[in-house]
């Protein structure tokens, strides 16, 4: 178990970020894999996995509600020397995402149907869709539990065994795609149907080396926990602030559907072209992702320990941090859009739709690496509802303005990319308002030290 309450924050944050940014690169390398091989099948193809992988989103919703309450929650108790209640919590959550994986599980076979005809009016599109989700829907089910695993080694300041199971998993879907998409010496390839299966299996490889991995880790804390009976006491604490959190990956999801569902009648080139770009950017973002996930472990720890000014300075180095690489990933995003792109297409539509589609949203960059380190910020503190309402307020403004716009004559994709860019930096301004608020009723200031003495570290 490593002490975040020593030592400087941003060594803190960059010695578990960075191996989590390893890993969330090699995963951006999969996706790049995965979508190359897919890209072959056609448009339809392209827009089917899209579609589908939207689902992925609210599945991750879910799984955070659990991951951010037992981070936050047993990064405070562990930071109070209180090792039983974050054994507990622990135990509590792992009983809980038993509980997800049964009911994802049995409500996602009977409703992917229903949910490719909502996203998509293209009978190819839904076919392929659903074979796609069918293979892939398993191992979604395994987040939950994979994700709990993985959030009570954080909470310990642990991560390198999540980043070496990551690769692992990672590393195995990118051997498994052209095997089974395009059937690479087997001659039997499975299409969208392979892809699904694909990124199951390794889903699945990844949980069992994780689940190794914590069976022989020695902290008391984890070592041989087991789901226990469900409690409230417990229970209640863990999703009412996991809740808000999962939250803004429901409200990723439900994004995702609006926008498909918007552009549905603009052809499939365009749905195409979105789920590419969107592949592409979430790549790019995931550095600032994988830092903001090593936030609530240091600030947790601090503000369970009461060394106040120190948590403070977690979110300064944190924003430092996430600017500087997210700054690079914009530069890298105006300069090579189009090649990025053209990477895995060679329709000459999907391509110049995609490269707007890219060139406006990493405008988002910024942004978004403000919106997710005060997002590690309220789950640290253990009142992640300001950050959800935050998102919430974006989703709705922008669908409010993309519905009205919609009503106009020549509406066209590029004022749904440039209305999410102004509804993100809105986003951005309630959270950082909110946060300085938090902050301060703790007597923190955001941007200046209002910390009484007591709480100097």
């Amino acid at each position: 178990m490593t002490d975040l309450t020593q030592g400087p924050v941003h060594k803190h944050l960059v010695s578990m970020g960075l191996p989590m940014m390893i890993g969330m690169l090699v995963h951006s390398l999969y996706l790049f894999v995965d979508l190359y091989f897919v890209s072959a099948l056609g448009a339809s193809a392209v827009a089917a996995v899209g579609a589908g992988a939207a689902l992925m989103f609210l599945v991750m919703a879910f799984s955070q509600v659990l991951g951010v309450g037992t981070v936050s929650l047993m990064a405070v108790a562990i930071g109070a020397k209180r090792r039983r209640k974050a054994r507990q919590l622990y135990q509590q959550s792992l009983t809980l995402a038993l509980g997800m994986t049964v009911l994802t599980a049995l409500l996602g076979f009977v409703g992917i149907g229903h949910y490719m005809q909502l996203l998509s009016d293209d009978p190819e599109v839904q076919r392929q869709g659903y074979a796609f989700l069918q293979a892939y829907l398993p191992g979604l089910c395994m987040a939950y539990l994979s994700t709990v695993l993985g959030s009570g080694l954080r909470s310990l300041g642990i991560v390198k065994p999540a980043m070496l199971v990551q690769l692992a998993s990672v590393g195995c879907n990118i051997v498994l795609a052209p095997v089974l998409i395009a059937g690479w010496g087997t001659g039997l390839p499975l299409g969208v149907a392979g892809a699904g299966l694909a990124s199951t299996l390794s889903g699945m490889l990844g949980f069992y080396l994780l689940y190794r991995f914590v069976r022989r880790e020695q902290s008391p804390i984890v070592r041989g926990a087991k789901p226990a009976r469900l409690s409230a006491r417990l229970s209640k604490p863990l999703l009412k602030v996991g809740f808000p959190a999962g939250g803004e990956y429901g409200i990723i999801f439900l994004y995702s559907a609006f926008v498909y569902w918007v552009i549905a009648d603009m052809g499939t080139e365009v749905q195409a072209a979105f789920g590419i770009g969107l592949r592409v950017v979430q790549a790019l973002s995931l550095p600032a992702v994988a830092l903001s996930f090593a936030i609530p472990a240091v600030a947790g720890q601090n503000f369970g320990a009461k060394r106040l000014d120190r948590v403070r300075q977690t979110f300064v180095a944190a924003a430092q941090i996430s600017f500087g690489l997210m700054g690079c990933a914009l530069l890298m995003m105006q300069w090579q859009a189009e090649h990025l792109v053209a990477f895995f297409t060679s329709d000459i539509a999907v391509i110049a739709a995609g490269t707007l589609f890219v060139k406006i949203s990493s405008w988002n960059f910024l942004t978004s690496s403000l919106v997710l380190c005060c997002s590690g910020m309220f789950q640290a503190l253990g009142n992640t509802l300001p950050s959800l309402l935050a998102s919430l307020s974006r989703l709705l403004l922008f669908m409010g303005a993309v519905l009205l716009l919609q009503q106009q004559a020549g509406f066209y994709a590029e004022q749904i990319w440039w209305t999410s860019v102004v509804t993100v930096l809105l986003q951005g301004v309630l959270a950082l308002y909110w946060l300085d608020r938090q902050l301060r009723k703790r007597g923190i200031g955001l941007l200046a030290n209002s910390t009484p003495a007591q709480g100097r570290g």
